[in-house]
């Protein structure tokens, strides 16, 4: 079965990245919905602003919840879509790929205009935060529907794991936590490359983008915490960053069969069991699991076959897609007005690899300290950073990233460089948006206040 299982593994994720990269770009906006008055987001308004930004830009549903409520819904021209992420609490916005920044800035824009003017009518609003402000008084509750319902389900079931790990008490995480997604076309050639150089950029990447400070953690990027200390990180190479250094692209495969599965569909239901490293599964006669039947939650026995390879789902910071793409998913959703600032970052340092690695390996001012690119992800993300470094020379170093960054979107070609502006502005202070948030309301400023800044386009 291992060689068979390498086969699948391969032709799933490597066989799609042998051919030449495309400068395509596919971004996700997870938007956290607010409600003005301090009380739960009213699910009647969402249906309402859902049915009436069908009617305006003509997008085909493409899922209902078993309430008949609208919750996914496509363009069928440009692929972009709106959904509600796990929650009607999370607006989601994806966007078709597209070669030119601007294209999907264009296209975002008027849908969050048009979104937040129509949900702005019922005393509610939309945000560019990582962690929804509101997440205390909402009913954090999935959408009713099968996917959904399971995640749930599974997440909550830490507890039957004992001392396992120390899991967090908060299985509805998804509920409320927002992140901005980028997927770019990757090279066999420069996947080793890709996925070593952008996880030890990911320390850095802590400082100038972390928007999710959570008040159990002493962490700006709560996310991080959330991912890591759930059931999600039983097996911790499903989540977190890489903690090796790749040297081939069969280590990467490797990689990938040491990855968990929890869950697979059988006769229409999701099946959610125990997390199996994917060795395990598929060398096992049976697994056991359960499904709801519609009422209760019923114990199922099933044969394990090479097809459930596609529900293997995997956190990680840079994450191998079998679209053939790299999908960075370490970053908070950002202020709104400097939501395109991630996209940018990330496809002018892709278009620009071979330099940044060379920046990297090279470095002296965060490497070669002792430290390796997790415990310095885990420092830097602090609310109140080490003595261990020199942070005029970090900052220094991040301009120097951006820079890079910066090289290659002019090598691009579509005038994306202005993007990066507000990445140049937090790299001199060393504020990402959730260290000048809490600075900011220690100085006597309001939520409310940030919740209209950050979601201000």
């Amino acid at each position: 079965m291992d060689q068979t299982l390498d086969e699948a593994i391969y032709n799933r994720y490597i066989a799609p990245t042998k051919r030449q990269r495309t400068g395509r770009v596919g971004l996700e906006f997870e938007l956290p919905v607010v409600n003005r008055e301090h009380a739960p987001v009213d699910f009647e308004v969402i249906h309402k602003v859902t049915d009436a930004f069908l009617c305006k830009f003509h997008f085909q549903e493409a899922g209902r919840d078993d309430d008949g409520f609208i919750y996914a819904a496509l363009d069928g021209k440009t692929v972009d879509g709106l959904s509600f992420d796990c929650s009607y609490n999370t607006l989601e916005f994806s966007f078709g790929t597209e070669m030119d920044l601007h294209t999907i800035y264009g296209r975002f824009s008027r849908y969050y205009a048009f979104v937040r003017e129509q949900l702005e009518t019922y005393g509610h609003t939309l945000t560019g935060m990582g962690i929804n402000p509101h997440y205390e008084v909402n009913r954090n509750i999935p959408v009713v529907s099968e996917r959904y319902r399971m995640l749930y389900h599974h997440l909550s079931s830490y507890g039957r794991y004992g001392q396992e790990m120390l899991f967090h008490h908060y299985p509805n995480f998804g509920l409320f936590s927002c992140a901005s997604q980028i997927q770019l076309d990757v090279e066999e050639k420069d996947l080793v490359k890709t996925l070593n150089t952008f996880t030890k950029l990911e320390p850095l990447k802590a400082l100038i983008f972390a928007n999710s400070p959570w008040k159990e953690s002493e962490e700006l990027c709560g996310r991080d915490y959330f991912w890591r200390n759930s059931l999600h990180g039983l097996n911790r190479h499903n989540v977190d960053m890489y903690g090796l250094e790749f040297e081939s692209v069969d280590e990467i495969i490797c990689y990938i069969r040491s990855m968990s599965l929890y869950c697979v569909e059988r006769n229409g239901k999701y099946v959610n069991f125990r997390p199996i490293p994917l060795k395990e599964y598929f060398s096992s006669e049976s697994i056991e699991g359960e499904y709801f039947d519609g009422n209760q939650y019923q114990t199922i026995r099933f044969r394990p076959e090479l097809a459930d390879l596609q529900y293997l789902r995997s956190f990680k910071f840079e994450d191998l897609t079998f679209r053939g793409t790299v999908e960075f998913r370490s970053v908070c959703e950002q202020p709104v007005k400097e939501i395109m600032a991630s996209a940018a970052f990330h496809a002018g340092l892709m278009e620009n690899l071979h330099a940044l690695t060379e920046i990297i390996e090279k470095d002296h001012v965060i490497y070669h300290k002792g430290y390796n690119a997790s415990e310095l992800r885990r420092m830097f993300v602090k609310k109140e950073l080490p003595d261990d470094f020199d942070w005029e020379k970090v900052s220094g170093l991040l301009f120097v990233i951006l820079d890079t960054a910066k090289d290659g979107l002019v090598r691009r070609g579509f005038g994306e460089e202005e993007f990066l502006k507000p990445l140049y502005r937090r790299a001199t202070k060393l504020k990402s948006p959730a260290k000048e948030m809490l600075e900011g309301l220690a100085g006597g400023r309001t939520l409310d206040e940030y919740i209209e800044e950050y979601g201000r386009l």
